[in-house]
């Protein structure tokens, strides 16, 4: 049973392969959480229309689902240019107008200065030009909006979660705290579950095979799934969503399968 663990379960819009609506008829039954992974280029774009959202309202509601929006990937919130940083906060507010009619658990979104870019090469001087950009954006993202910060979770990437968490606190941010990045890029999961699990509101959970995450959780460490689950009991509360963020029907099914013995 879904409601026997202590998270909300979730998944992403891009289980089945088809369209989101296909996607969340599927999934309506089996998750308490979506999230919609969104795109907008000039290659490709699935935002969906105003009488999808209408639908996807209905089938939330008949449900009881949240979704979880991961806001687009190409943004760049801590570019050291403010017409990129301007830019990248249009995207995201277009996104939280699109799905305002939703009801949503968390927008995700990451901290990044440019395509390519690797934070981990900054020096001193550069990773403040980053974090002042980031505050810049928050400020932009913010303004109006309509939405609570709480409801704007920065996610975990390649790079020390430390380097942005002033920024997060700041602004009144959450955490969306991935788990499969964490053990992907070999940062100590229990030492971030003791630091940002309170400040989470998501959790993203994934395994790591031949080299690549995002795959099932039959392939994350075994110890690493019941640290996560141990902490979620320990923490009580309102429960956080526990978002299997992988891409495939195999791989759902498989990731359920691993997480049977935690149902109580």
């Amino acid at each position: 049973m879904i409601n026997s663990y202590p998270f909300r379960l979730g998944t992403t819009s891009y289980i089945v392969p088809d369209d989101i609506i296909p996607n969340v008829r599927y999934l309506c039954d089996k998750v308490q959480d979506i999230e919609l992974v969104l795109f907008e280029s000039d290659e490709f774009c699935n935002l969906p229309s105003r009488e999808d959202i209408a639908l996807l309202a209905e089938l939330a509601g008949e449900h009881s689902l949240t979704y979880s929006v991961h806001l687009p990937m190409d943004v760049y919130l801590g570019n050291e240019e403010r017409h990129e940083r301007v830019r990248s906060v249009g995207k995201c507010r277009r996104i939280v107008d699109l799905v305002g009619d939703l009801p949503k658990s968390a927008f995700v979104m990451h901290f990044e200065a440019g395509p390519g870019v690797d934070i981990n090469r900054f020096s001193v001087d550069q990773t403040t030009g980053f974090t002042d950009s980031l505050r810049d954006s928050a400020r932009l993202l913010l303004d109006g909006c309509g939405e609570p910060a709480s409801m704007f979770c920065a996610e975990n990437l390649n790079y020390p979660f430390e380097l942005v968490w002033p920024v997060v606190e700041e602004a009144g941010f959450s955490v969306t705290l991935d788990v499969g990045h964490l053990e992907f890029y070999g940062f100590p999961t229990a030492e971030y579950l003791e630091r940002y699990l309170s400040s989470a509101r998501v959790l993203h959970m994934h395994g790591t095979s031949d080299g690549r995450d995002h795959n099932s959780l039959a392939f994350m460490k075994p110890e690493a799934l019941e640290l996560v689950v141990a902490a979620l009991r320990a923490e009580g509360g309102l429960p956080k969503v526990f978002t299997l963020e992988i891409f495939s029907e195999p791989d759902f099914l498989s990731s359920l399968q691993a997480l049977e013995r935690f149902s109580s």
